[in-house]
This record gives C-alpha cells, sequence and structure tokens, in this order.
C-alpha cells in the first residue's frame, strides 16, 4: 500500500492537496485485459458518524464476487461538498488493505476529475492506489452538460469552465435518470463510459458500486 497524506486538515490544506494531487493524475488507458473489478462505497449507519467501508472485486466480465473486505471507523472530516475523500478515503483504504486480490479497474461511488479541483474521491484514490479507477456518481456536482437522449447509451459531454471534457452523463438505462460518469486515474474518458455501461447489466448503477452500496447498507 503506496504511502499517503495526512487526512485531518482544514478545509484550505485539503483543497491545496488536491491541487497538488490532480497533476499526478493520467487520463490514458493503463490497463490490459480486464478480469478483476472492484467496487467502493461507504455507508454511516443512522444516528452515527462512523463510517462502514466495502471494497468487492468481482469477475469481469459475470460480476461473481470474489473478495470482499470491510473497515469500519469514526469519520473524523466533516461532510462538505467537494471534499469527500477526506470524509471516506482513510476508511477505504484500511478495506483496501486487506485485499489479497488487485483488481485492474476500481469504480467509485462519487466524483473522478468532473470536480471543482479536478480530484474528486475516485481520482484522489486512483493516485494513491496508483490504479485506474472510474468515478461513477449518482448525482451531479460539477460542470456542464445537457442532458443526454433517453435511450440506453445515450452519453453527452460534461465541461468545465473552459469548456474541456471533465466526464460524461451517461444513460444506463433507457427512460431512467443517468448516472455521471468521469475518469478517476490510468483510464480515457471513452473507456471509463464503456466499462460503466458493461456493468450496468440489470439496473441503473453498475454492479460494482451497485453491489458495494448494498453490502455497506446491509
Amino acid at each position: 500500500m503506496p504511502e499517503h497524506h495526512v487526512w485531518n486538515l482544514s478545509i484550505k490544506e485539503a483543497a491545496e492537496v488536491q491541487r497538488n494531487l490532480r497533476s499526478r493524475v493520467s487520463l490514458e488507458d493503463g490497463f490490459g485485459e480486464i478480469r478483476l473489478i472492484a467496487g467502493v462505497d461507504v455507508g454511516v449507519p443512522a444516528k452515527t458518524n462512523e463510517g462502514h467501508s466495502v471494497v468487492v472485486v468481482l469477475t469481469y466480465p459475470g460480476f461473481e464476487i470474489v473478495e470482499v473486505q470491510r473497515a469500519a471507523e469514526e469519520l473524523q472530516f466533516p461532510y462538505i461538498p467537494g471534499f469527500l475523500s477526506f470524509r471516506e478515503a482513510p476508511v477505504i483504504l484500511k478495506a483496501f488493505e486487506k485485499l489479497e486480490v488487485v483488481p485492474d479497474i476500481v469504480m467509485v461511488d462519487g466524483q473522478g476529475i468532473a470536480h471543482p479541483r479536478g480530484l474528486g474521491i475516485a481520482a484522489h484514490l486512483g493516485v494513491i492506489l496508483d490504479l485506474p479507477t472510474i468515478g461513477c456518481a449518482k448525482s451531479h456536482l460539477f460542470g456542464r452538460y445537457t442532458e443526454p437522449g433517453i435511450e440506453r447509451g445515450s452519453v453527452s459531454m460534461v465541461a468545465d469552465r473552459q469548456g474541456g471534457q471533465i466526464g460524461d452523463v451517461v444513460r444506463t438505462r433507457s427512460g431512467v435518470k443517468p448516472v455521471f460518469v468521469s475518469p478517476g486515474n490510468k483510464i480515457s474518458f471513452s473507456s471509463a463510459v464503456k466499462v460503466v455501461l458493461d456493468c450496468a447489466v440489470k439496473y441503473r448503477l453498475p454492479e460494482p458500486t451497485r453491489i458495494a452500496h448494498k453490502l455497506a447498507s446491509g
């Protein structure tokens, strides 16, 4: 497990960490054949401030569970939009430390580079773990976009203030709300969209994050 920075920081310090780590993000595919894909999520039981993280590793394709690891700890950082990684990444990394297999790609319930400082939780984890990561979020955080078509597979670009691409809005089920997909690290925009669509076999959410969310909430 690579060394990582201190997490208990002020908002100003956390924003500076995000800006610095953004330069280490790669938007080129850094993987070969995908055999194993991991899903990541964190649940917080009602009336607590304890984060319960789950990393589930699945076969790809097929999505059979190969390994599940969990961790739990008190969350030290408050919930502030744009700083989710400082709240959830420490407990996620503890679950990753227990993994016996190394996934080819990691899918995170959150943003990749579609983020005000270009480093959402998927990108942050991708840099620290040095693994290909995808952010697949249920809601919009940052950037301009137009609604994609209503058919499954319809895609529209998410752009930053200068008009540069930072992600895609992807319709995974016809007539159902889209998801927001952005590269985290070591993956291209097109590959991130393809993997999410390949994993969304029955539901709006792709299997890795859907199963991780179910396990983290259970």
